[in-house]
């Protein structure tokens, strides 16, 4: 049998390898984004249950506790923001297409910004 790695410079050029691919995959997902979609709440997402307009559910459905979502295309993330600031243009745009600037972690957004949409 042939051990996988006979000599020390194929060992050094494997570890070398795997922690360039592992820097890099970090650095990729620490990056800021913008993502560009309607403003809703994670309780509904793409559709809202309750009677009226989406924008007024919306409003609601947060005030009940849930947190302000961002639909971009089929996908639904979350948003998390503790800024005043954030959340205040959110509801003014509840219903409507924003620009989110933050940095993305599976299916939320930790928000840094928010902008009126085009």
């Amino acid at each position: 049998m042939r051990p996988a790695l006979r000599n020390p410079v194929e060992l050094v050029a494997t570890l070398i390898l795997g922690a360039g691919l592992t820097v890099c995959a970090l650095f990729a997902a620490d990056k800021p984004q913008t993502f560009t979609g309607k403003v809703s709440d994670a309780m509904c997402g793409a559709h809202h249950m309750m009677e009226g307009n989406a924008a007024d559910c919306t409003r609601a459905c947060v005030k009940k506790g849930s947190k302000y979502a961002l639909v971009v295309g089929d996908k639904v993330y979350k948003l998390d923001t503790q800024d005043q600031t954030s959340l205040d243009k959110l509801d003014q745009l509840a219903d409507k297409t924003a620009k989110v600037q933050g940095t993305p972690n599976g299916d939320t957004i930790q928000v840094t910004s928010v902008s009126p949409g085009k």
